[in-house]
């Protein structure tokens, strides 16, 4: 017999609804002073409901005393998460630092490095060929 699916799209909805939840959640409740502007980027819950990945990203503080903040207040942010959450199974939270805006940067960077390095060799290209044509004639 075929698996039964569950709604479309409502681990999607739960992803969201955890993610809006836990940012009011963390900006009011939690009075870690270890913990400052945390953005958080995605939440990614497993399909049995058990477990979510939180990413967040920081603008002040050390991301990894951020990280230790957020995961020792993750038993006390899920059982606020409980009491907002009309679903059976409330996920373990997990939180981790999301890499991924400084890794653009870096290849953003990276990029641009590439582009200078190969204009300016092709100027140093244009200005040979223009002596080279005039040797010739």
């Amino acid at each position: 017999m075929a698996k039964k699916r569950g709604v479309p799209g409502r681990n999607l909805r739960i992803n969201d609804q955890i993610q809006r939840d836990l940012s009011e959640l963390i900006q009011r409740e939690v009075k870690d002073p270890r913990i400052g502007l945390v953005t958080l980027q995605s939440v990614e819950v497993t399909p049995d409901y058990a477990h979510a990945k939180v990413f967040y990203t920081t603008l002040t503080g050390d991301p990894k005393a951020t990280g230790e903040a957020l995961n020792e207040a993750a038993g006390y942010l899920r059982n606020l998460l409980f009491k907002r959450l009309h679903i059976h199974t409330v996920p373990t939270l997990h939180f981790h630092f999301d890499q991924s805006i400084e890794r653009a940067i870096e290849m953003s960077r990276l990029i641009d490095t590439a582009n200078a390095t190969r204009a300016r060799d092709e100027a140093g290209e244009g200005s040979d060929e223009g002596s080279k044509d005039g040797d010739e004639k």
